[in-house]
């Protein structure tokens, strides 16, 4: 559910996978999974460095 908004997001920013890899300290394959829909439940802690880097809520990205 997440994975679309995570995607729609990052584009919306004008962020590559690794772009976003790079300002969040995330790596790109765990990036590509969440937004892939083959990983889940990503920590606390991995929800609010992308949220901050996408200026969006950890409600909007992952709970909307």
């Amino acid at each position: 559910m997440y994975e679309t908004k995570l995607r729609k997001y990052r584009k919306e920013r004008g962020l590559t996978m690794s772009e976003l890899a790079d300002l969040t300290g995330v790596s790109v394959g765990y990036i590509c999974h969440l937004e892939n829909g083959t990983r889940s439940n990503p920590s606390i802690e991995t929800m609010e460095k992308i949220s901050q880097v996408l200026n969006k809520s950890i409600l909007e990205v992952f709970f909307k």
